[in-house]
């Protein structure tokens, strides 16, 4: 092993994202995995993803400490995301988030929870890692100013565990910041009730769950006589390393939380 590489856990592991965080994580050069938990699986991780990885598959949190990990990566589940986070606080060990369903009152205890422990731990979380996402955000946010109508449609696979996305929630919070004034209100009356979706800053969401999509969304702002569409498509699970693998080498130089992975991007 190299001097200076980090040590990574990844929590979640047997799951579609914890597969591709162990991949990367094997890949990278900087980064040594060290520890993986799921409390679906066991095994070793080479014959979960393919590869000679000799590394375990537990079901302990404990195995995280025991292997002396530096930075856990957590893609669970809303039911277990805070759990997790609890013990890697505790245990000064980092935290990179990519797990859905991160409501506001979780990151206030999160950062209350680092404040009790005196600082010792960082934590990012992010709504959506792919770099593509978070310029889409950036952008409506920006273009929100000249085209006061808008509404989003976020569309993932039918087995996300919440409506709306994450990324839904931040892009309405960030489109708020950057708009002038009040929401524009449509004047349409629901004859079905929720047709015209949910609102989160005053900014309607509408949530499609489909066989065969991976991660989408779109972000409609529209105009007199005109209509913007800015969308981002993640085809693959891929799509969100490059943006984990800068967080894991991030996290231990971002004291606190970091919400939101454009605070690790020069935007």
């Amino acid at each position: 092993m190299g001097t200076g590489m980090i040590r990574v856990g990844v929590i979640g592991a047997a799951g579609k994202m914890g597969r591709e965080v162990c991949r990367a994580v094997l890949d990278d050069p900087e980064l040594n995995l060290v520890a993986a938990v799921d409390v679906q699986s066991n095994g070793m991780v080479g014959e979960l993803i393919g590869g000679d990885s000799k590394v375990k598959l537990s079901d302990e949190l404990d195995t995280l400490s025991d292997a002396e990990v530096e930075v856990a990566v957590d893609f669970t589940h809303p039911s277990s995301v805070m759990g997790n986070l609890r013990y890697c606080i505790r245990h000064a060990i980092h935290a990179v988030v990519g797990t859905t369903g991160i409501t506001a009152d979780d990151l206030a205890e999160i950062e209350r929870l680092i404040d009790e422990e005196d600082g010792e731990t960082n934590v990012v979380v992010a709504p959506n890692f792919a770099i593509g996402a978070v310029l889409m955000m950036r952008f409506a946010a920006k273009a929100v100013r000249y085209l006061p109508s808008v509404e989003i449609i976020e569309l993932h696979h039918d087995q996300k565990a919440d409506a709306p996305s994450g990324t839904a929630l931040k892009t309405a919070e960030e489109i708020a910041a950057g708009r002038e004034g009040a929401p524009h209100a449509a004047a349409s009356k629901e004859t079905i009730p929720g047709v015209r979706g949910g609102a989160s800053n005053g900014i309607p969401i509408h949530s499609v769950r489909l066989m065969g999509l991976v991660a989408h969304q779109e972000v409609l702002l529209g105009g007199p006589g005109q209509l913007l569409t800015i969308r981002h498509d993640s085809f693959d699970r891929a799509s969100f390393m490059p943006g984990v693998l800068l967080a894991v080498k991030a996290v231990s130089t971002r004291p606190g939380l970091t919400y939101g992975l454009e605070h690790l991007l020069e935007l």
